[in-house]
């Protein structure tokens, strides 16, 4: 079985916590897929946020939609668990660029990953429905949080 392989940034230059709710565990007694997906939304958000923008932000001219995700689970997450997300942009493109994701808890004095991710974020004029380029200026703001 082929199995997502994510290659991970050597540096985050941005984390966040986030408290794991009752309504995040599924019927497994685990952090669901879904939940983890909710999780690296408001992660993103608060990344954008400290760039200095919002997905719906035209500001610089765009908007930001997602065209893909690959999430790597990697360990199990419990209710009570506090997640570190860590965000980094990388991989530009013209159109938009990745953002990478590593979610860890401390349990039993140890750090567990419990997941490895990628979004893929593209450019988008929300009014007008279609694609657009990366501006500089957001492209710097993220790098400057490397």
């Amino acid at each position: 079985m082929a199995r997502i392989k994510i290659d991970l940034p050597e540096k985050f230059g941005f984390s966040t916590t986030i408290p794991i709710r009752i309504q995040d565990v599924n019927y497994g007694g685990h952090v669901g897929n879904d939940a983890i997906l909710s999780i690296m939304h408001e992660a993103r958000m608060q990344f954008i946020q400290q760039a200095g923008y919002k997905e719906l932000d035209h500001q610089a001219g765009t908007g930001l939609i997602m065209a893909d995700v690959a999430v790597a689970y990697k360990g199990e997450g419990f209710h009570g668990d506090i997640f570190t997300v860590a965000v980094a942009a990388g991989e530009y493109s013209p159109f938009g660029f990745e953002l990478f994701y590593h979610l860890t808890t401390q349990r039993n004095g140890q750090t567990i990953t419990i997941a490895t991710a990628k979004t893929g974020m593209v450019c988008f004029d929300y009014n007008a429905r279609k694609v657009m380029k990366l501006p500089t200026e957001m492209k710097a703001a993220m790098e400057g949080l490397g």
